[in-house]
């Protein structure tokens, strides 16, 4: 287990929360009125600042159930928070929905916040990468 200091910046804030006992997710909430028109996106604030500790990075997923009932999503999802950043932890949202607008009202849960761990990695240039039986096959290289 490690510890996450987290710092409300607006008194309205809503800590983050696990819905259910083992979730992997931390809910995060708005601390703001926006209005999403079809296929609008907005920047969310939560009223939060983190502390992800150094080897570790924080992601923001979006909400299952938000995507599913009403086309919201996160346009950069996942979001990166990068240990050395101690900013409010915005969300940029996106209704995917083509006819209806999405209200988010203060409090409304948004996102999820995971904290993982995250390797230092070392670049090492070579003239050529070890061979694989992917090899170079990209996208779709797997059929349908």
């Amino acid at each position: 287990m490690i510890e996450l200091p987290i710092q409300r910046l607006r008194s309205e804030a809503v800590l983050p929360a696990r819905a259910y006992r083992g979730d992997a997710g931390l809910d995060l909430a708005a601390c703001e009125r926006v209005e999403l028109a079809p296929g609008e996106r907005a920047v969310v604030g939560t009223g939060l600042a983190v502390a992800i500790p150094e080897g570790y990075a924080g992601f923001v997923q979006p909400r299952s159930g938000l995507a599913d009932r009403h086309g919201i999503t996160i346009v950069n999802a996942p979001g990166l928070i990068d240990s050395g950043y101690r900013g409010e932890l915005k969300v940029i949202l996106l209704n995917t929905d083509t006819t209806h607008a999405f209200v988010v009202e203060p409090g409304m849960r948004i996102a999820q916040l995971v904290v993982l761990d995250v390797p230092h990695v070392e670049l090492e240039e070579v003239e050529e990468l070890p061979a694989t039986e992917r090899g170079v096959r990209g996208h779709g290289s797997s059929g349908t």
